[in-house]
């Protein structure tokens, strides 16, 4: 049987390799440094025996450690400090892991790359002060330009409340406006209603009148005869208490029949005091 002489600890969960003061020159040529990389890995349990035979039991100074230096200088010197620094910072993590998960995965495929978390790289002093400088005058001006845009916020706040007051009292106007116009129409409809009421009542008084005094025309059409109209005529002159005759008076014909009557009446009644002036037949 074989004796086992030496045996290596092989961790096939999540670990974290540290890789620290990773030098490397900008696009412009300053020299900054990265204090710290992180890198989240793991070595896949049936890819460990094929991965020790090939790389060794120090895997990782190959493909994570040495591998990291390698792919920090290449980013670098392809940007430049302004990039490096600011503007493609927050990119390098995810340059970093799939540089290394690729190559990983041609030549070592059982190591897996979770993360990469890149720290702020150290640079000179003199350069640094004056990104802070840049720095506080991009703040000053983003300051500036935010509170522009609250100002303006407001005022468009502002704007909207006053167009919707506005319009609020718009339509109140309106409601109100068209509720006077209803009492109106309501009114006027009420007035027009009692004038034909009106005017139907006054017709119907002035028909029933017409109706009357055509029957009172038609019925007095129907008394003036000879015998009715020599009735009232008589009526009439027995109703006179003196009656004169004479020049001062205008003539007067009487037919034989009235006069005959009319003497009668006279002797009856002793109170009765005529004078004949003159008499013509």
């Amino acid at each position: 049987m074989p004796v086992v002489t030496h045996f290596e600890p092989i961790q096939v969960t999540i670990q974290t390799d540290e890789v620290r003061n990773i030098p490397c020159g900008t696009k412009g040529g300053v020299m900054i440094s990265f204090e710290k990389i992180e890198v989240v890995n793991r070595l896949q349990k049936e890819y460990v025996y094929s991965t020790l035979l090939n790389y060794g039991v120090k895997y990782d100074k190959t493909w994570i450690y040495d591998k990291i230096h390698h792919e920090i200088n290449q980013f670098c010197s392809s940007h430049t400090l302004q990039q490096v620094y600011i503007e493609v910072f927050d990119q390098i993590d995810d340059k970093m892991k799939e540089a290394i998960q690729s190559d990983c995965t041609r030549y070592a495929p059982g190591i897996e790359i979770i993360s990469v978390r890149v720290t702020k790289p150290t640079i000179p002093n003199s350069i640094k002060r004056n990104f802070e400088q840049m720095e506080e005058e991009r703040t000053k001006v983003l300051i500036a330009i935010e509170k522009q845009k609250v100002a303006e916020k407001e005022a468009e706040t502002m704007k909207k409340i006053a167009l919707t007051e506005a319009e609020k009292n718009a339509q109140v106007s309106r409601i109100l406006m068209e509720q006077k116009l209803m009492e109106k129409d309501s009114i006027r409809r009420q007035e027009q209603i009692e004038n034909e009421m009106y005017l139907a009542r006054e017709k119907s008084l002035a028909d029933a009148h017409y109706y009357r005094m055509l029957r009172e025309a038609e019925a007095n059409k129907l008394k003036l005869t000879p015998e009715y109209l020599e009735l009232r005529f008589i009526e009439s002159i027995s109703n006179n208490s003196k009656i004169f005759f004479g020049d001062k008076v205008p003539n007067m014909v009487f037919d034989q029949r009235l006069i005959g009557s009319f003497l009668s009446d006279l002797k009856r009644d002793n109170n009765c005091e005529i004078s004949f002036l003159s008499l013509i037949c």
